[in-house]
């Protein structure tokens, strides 16, 4: 009997100690919103700050990592975060925009908790409320795979983020006025890296540090408002092998488009002459090209970099026959839709097509920008929390676009809140026609998506043969050339409800984005959780009774 007991008590303990090893491990962040003085570009200017720093804390996560994010807003307005391209699988609480969630009021917090679940690469985060992003509020946010991964490449020395952007010296309060005006947003005033643009008089701080001999990862991301940017290293080429979480064939490159919203992950061997270097990033696709620099450093330099930096290149086309090379890497394990390659996107029948086409126009006098027609408007009450309490009806209506709109949907322009009703699990084709003259670019949050084409002209049912069907990379921006198109697919298969927006901010908060309502009819705990005990209720919401919790 005293043996039955001990064998017992032996396996009790053994199950707590293996519930405690097999919790993934938590990161606990306390961030405080303030206002600050910054000059990025010469000009003081009113800057928003995370914890006093410009840009935020670079978050350093590992796959299936826990993420507790407690965000105090010391602002004098709403306040929220988005975490770009973190897929929040059944948990759209945490997705950080107007459609999901109330905003934090002014001296309030509220806690972000999400895991990285299945995911590795580069990532970034953002201010999504007012004019936010355009004085600071952005960083960057990496997923490493776990140890017991193998990633197709050596470890690398060190791993570096790099966030490159154009900036504007008038305040984030003073061009909302313009926009709120009806007037659009002139060329920015310059380009930053890290928060910074090197002045070249040979006082420039290094932002990087290379060994000799050794590879290093940088990690590249657009955090801009509206241009799309080229970057390069003086003298040294970029492999690259990551890109939006998905590690991609490894070609090597002499500079990257990086357009607003996108991440990549190169490596950059230190295999030059000692010395000091300039990475840099130029604007594309304006009439004025803007330029700027930074220093990265070899920790034996003897002298400085040269002032004849490498040049961009010239025209869309040249970035369009770039996007062609990029390519999913489907022999690499890592944390991904397709384990092993065994994921057959190319042989899954769709079962939607939408065909969404950007526009601008006027409506009573004031700049807007539309998708199918329709520019986006805010509702008072978040999208989601109207669906989750059962009272859409008195918020907003489904389905206010055409999936297959005519050309010229974009000649009139209503607003509206607008919000698309996907089935469950479907397996859709979206396409992003482009009538304008000036560069899109897409992104969706909670999926990544297989971006299968980008091709000049009109779509149509034809051009599917031009998709590539093996292995376009899963990522979760995608851009469209000027009087082109794009086509993506995916499986909406990660319940919620989901912003896809333009990543150019001015377009964005003018309404060029919607809301995609995936609702699991099961209500069940294993297709989404639960509203989460801390989340802030605003709206006809506010004063309504929890609805009953879902369960398994």
């Amino acid at each position: 009997m005293d043996y039955v007991i001990f064998m017992l008590c032996l396996c009790l303990s053994a199950g707590a100690i293996s519930v405690v090893q097999g919790e993934d491990p938590y990161l606990f962040f306390t961030w405080n919103i303030t206002y600050g003085t910054i000059s990025p570009v010469g000009v003081p200017q009113q800057g928003i700050l995370i914890n006093g720093e410009f840009p935020g804390p670079n978050i350093n996560s590992t796959t299936n990592n826990n993420i507790v994010v407690n965000v105090f807003n010391n602002l004098d307005e709403p306040f929220l975060l988005t975490w770009s391209g973190v897929q929040h699988r059944k948990n759209s609480w945490q997705d950080g925009v107007l459609g999901t969630n109330c905003p934090i009021p002014p001296g309030q917090n509220f806690t972000y908790r999400f895991q990285v679940k299945d995911q590795i690469g580069s990532y970034m985060y953002y201010a999504t409320t007012a004019m936010h992003r355009a004085a600071g509020a952005f960083g960057g946010l990496r997923v490493n795979s776990r140890l017991l991964i193998p990633v197709p490449y050596a470890d690398p020395e060190d791993d570096y983020t790099v966030l490159i952007g154009d900036w504007y010296s008038k305040s984030h309060s003073t061009l909302r006025k313009f926009l709120d005006s009806g007037r659009s947003l002139a060329r920015p005033d310059g380009l930053l890296i890290n928060g910074k643009a090197a002045k070249g008089d040979g006082k420039d701080e290094p932002l990087f540090t290379m060994k000799p001999g050794k590879t290093y990862k940088y990690r590249i991301c657009n955090v801009g408002l509206k241009t799309s940017l080229n970057f390069r290293i003086q003298g040294h080429t970029m492999k690259l092998v990551e890109m939006e979480g998905s590690h991609t064939v490894q070609n090597n490159y002499d500079s990257l488009d990086v357009h607003v919203g996108q991440c990549f992950a190169v490596l950059v061997t230190a295999d030059k002459d000692p010395k000091d270097y300039y990475m840099v990033a130029s604007t594309r696709f304006t009439k004025t090209v803007l330029t700027t620099k930074g220093i990265v450093r070899y920790t034996n330099g003897k002298g400085p970099a040269s002032p004849d930096i490498p040049e961009a290149p010239v025209g869309w086309a040249w970035s369009l026959n770039q996007f062609r090379t990029f390519r999913w890497n489907l022999t690499a394990s890592a944390a991904r839709p397709n384990p092993q390659g065994s994921y057959h996107y190319g042989s899954i029948n769709i079962t939607r097509t939408i065909k969404l086409i950007n526009s601008a126009g006027r409506v009573d006098g004031k700049l807007r920008y539309a998708i199918n027609g329709v520019s986006h408007t805010d509702a008072a009450t978040p999208l989601k929390l109207a669906e989750y309490y059962m009272v859409a009806d008195k918020v907003f209506k489904y389905d206010t676009i055409q999936d297959q709109p005519p050309d010229n949907v974009g000649d009139k322009i209503t607003i509206a809140t607008n919000v698309v009703n996907q089935t469950f699990r479907n397996f859709v084709e979206i396409i992003f026609e482009n009538h304008e003259k000036s560069l899109q670019s897409w992104h969706l949050d909670g999926y990544s998506f297989f971006a299968v084409a980008i091709e000049p002209g009109r779509w149509t049912p034809e051009r599917r043969k031009s998709y590539n069907l093996l292995d376009a990379v899963s990522r979760h921006t995608i851009q469209v050339f000027p009087k082109s198109w794009a086509a993506i697919l995916l499986t909406f298969d990660n319940a919620g409800m989901w912003n896809l927006r333009s990543e150019l901010t001015e377009r964005r908060y003018l309404g060029q984005q919607l809301y995609i309502s995936v609702l699991s009819p099961a209500r069940s705990l294993r297709d989404e959780y639960n509203i989460p005990d801390n989340t802030m209720l605003c709206g006809v919401v506010k004063d309504l009774p929890k609805p009953p919790p879902y369960t398994i």
